[in-house]
């Protein structure tokens, strides 16, 4: 009587009405796709998932430069002038003004030939802001830092897999509604990392979905923009381009006097009174093709949606209102936010922290699930559990390295020494015939614990009692000591068993 009640029960559950042979190889091509593109796939949301601290970890890395909660119209006035002076005539300015989800105010100057990032006083002077460290984070997660079109593909290419390994996945899990509260802890490692992998994925899947898609379309945009000029307009991609944006004026490079930049911000604020500034753009300062814009944001609204802007006399030219902005457009500008999670405030970002770490566990746990599965058939593959070992443990770890290689030495060529790092860590795993993977993995554990500790300690101790921001080192101690204890804890149980 119980084991046809037991039958019954589990005949009701839900499943996909998918058959079984389809189920075998969806999983087949999760399993391939997973692999073919587990390590990039894993690189980018490890730092992705460090990038959402962008803002804060810019100020970690120079912790005097100025943090303001506002700016006057004249202190921005004052930073736009001070920075044409230090950038070429072709550059472009980007002031970030002080709002509600972030505090500070940055300004940028970039040409083709030229880039460089200063914090604003609340005065308008300028002081340094390059953050090397973060610099290098970025360009790592966005391109590799490959050439910018071609690692932008590939990184999109990425986003694409993620996508269809999240997809492939669910449909592979005919019991994924049942299963999304079972977790096995403490019984066989395969099965815990089963668990795991599937709880992760399915519990913030709207999370790992949304990231993938933004991730693709930003990464592929380049690739979606030249397809859609073939189809449409003989390959004109400037045709494209001009469907989102205004073509820019004539070319007119005679010099002029900046206009009245303060007196442009005023204007701009009165034009939309439920806006406030967020940001000032001034392309190609001091010349009679100059443009100024005005952006500005409103309550409960992902990205700025009111933009006036002004010729180089300060002739207002457009002026754009949410009421005059196609809902497809204001998709497009939410991509952007959505995926880097830096549109409100440190709330965003630490939740945006622990989903992104959580997209880690789940592409690391799918990789070591099948390296255990083909253990369990015969078919053992230690090389790459080694390999597989050092790319889940080794790049936090090197990451945490370069980071205090920036820390020390500022100077120090950042790039080539993560690569550099990267290839010897896997030539050595690969090698490493005697060292099985557990302990390869507990010594790349080790080693960034005490690289968490010696990041916090070398950087916050010197900053004790100076009113410095201190949040980023708050998560390198917790970081550190909380894998300290868990590696002391397994320690202790490994000496009990034997």
């Amino acid at each position: 009587m119980n084991d046809m009640k037991a039958r019954n029960s589990r005949s009701r559950q839900w499943r996909w009405p998918i058959s079984p042979e389809t189920v075998r190889a969806v999983l087949s091509s999760h399993s391939v796709l997973g692999l073919a593109f587990a390590g990039i796939i894993y690189l980018v949301c490890l730092t992705g998932t460090i990038v959402v601290f962008a803002p804060d970890l810019e100020r970690w890395e120079i912790p005097a430069a100025p943090v303001i909660s506002s700016l006057s119209d004249t202190a921005a006035a004052r930073a736009i002038a001070e920075g044409a002076r230090h950038a070429p005539a072709d550059a472009t300015l980007y002031l970030s003004l002080p709002a509600r989800a972030r505090d500070g105010a940055t300004l940028v100057a970039y040409s083709p030939t030229f880039e460089r990032k200063w914090a604003v006083a609340a005065d308008g002077a300028l002081a340094d802001m390059e953050a090397i460290w973060t610099e290098f984070l970025i360009h790592l997660h966005v391109n590799l830092h490959l050439p910018r079109s071609w690692g932008e593909f590939i990184v999109g290419l990425t986003g694409v897999a993620l996508l269809s390994s999240l997809v492939s996945g669910i449909l592979a899990h005919p019991r994924i509604v049942r299963d999304a509260f079972h977790l096995r802890l403490g019984g066989s490692r395969r099965l815990q990392e089963a668990d795991l992998h599937n709880r992760l994925g399915v519990w913030a899947l709207p999370f790992h979905f949304a990231l993938a898609l933004t991730g693709a379309l930003l990464g592929l945009s380049t690739v979606i923009v030249a397809a859609l000029s073939l189809l449409l307009y003989r390959g004109d991609m400037g045709k494209v381009y001009e469907l989102f944006l205004d073509p820019p004026p004539p070319v007119d490079a005679r010099a002029v006097p900046m206009p009245d930049i303060a007196a442009l911000i005023a204007d701009a604020r009165a034009r939309a009174p439920g806006a406030a500034p967020q940001s000032l753009m001034v392309e190609r300062p001091g010349r009679a093709d100059m443009r100024i814009s005005v952006d500005g944001g409103r309550p409960r609204l992902l990205v700025s949606q009111d933009e006036t802007r002004f010729d180089a006399r300060g002739a207002m030219v457009h002026d754009e209102h949410p009421q005059d902005i196609v809902t497809g457009t204001r998709l497009l500008g939410g991509i952007g936010q959505i995926h880097f999670g830096w549109f409100g405030g440190l709330p965003v970002r630490l939740a945006y922290g622990l989903l992104g770490l959580a997209l880690c566990v789940v592409t690391s746990t799918g990789v070591t699930i099948w390296l255990a599965r083909r253990r369990d058939r015969g078919r053992p593959a230690p090389r790459w559990e080694r390999i597989w070992a050092t790319v889940c443990w080794g790049q936090p770890a090197i990451l945490a390295l370069t980071a205090l290689l920036a820390l020390l030495t500022p100077t120090a060529p950042l790039p080539a020494a993560w690569l550099g790092l990267t290839i010897l860590s896997i030539l050595a795993a690969a090698l490493a015939g005697t060292i099985s993977a557990d302990r390869l993995s507990r010594g790349w554990r080790w080693a960034l614990a005490i690289l968490l500790l010696a990041l916090a300690l070398l950087h916050g101790v010197p900053l004790l009692g100076k009113g410095a921001p201190l949040l980023i080192d708050a998560l390198l101690l917790a970081g550190g000591l909380g894998l300290l204890a868990s590696l002391l804890r397994g320690q202790k149980a490994r000496a009990v068993a034997i």
